[in-house]
């Protein structure tokens, strides 16, 4: 990999990161029970594309 292809791939981790870190905060706040199982499908989503990364790597 070029230097420049590793740099997307580290903002793409973080980006995925950021967004399950997010969601955890969101969930936590969140009383309406439907509200929560859809961030919490989100958050499962982006935990999978991170580990999809990770598999490449």
């Amino acid at each position: 990999m070029t230097e420049k292809e590793l740099l997307y791939v580290e903002d793409a981790v973080n980006h995925e990161l950021y967004m399950i870190k997010t969601c955890k905060e969101v969930e936590d706040c969140l009383t309406d029970e439907n509200l929560s199982k859809v961030v919490k499908k989100i958050e499962s989503k982006h935990e999978s594309i991170l580990e999809m990364f990770m598999n490449l790597l």
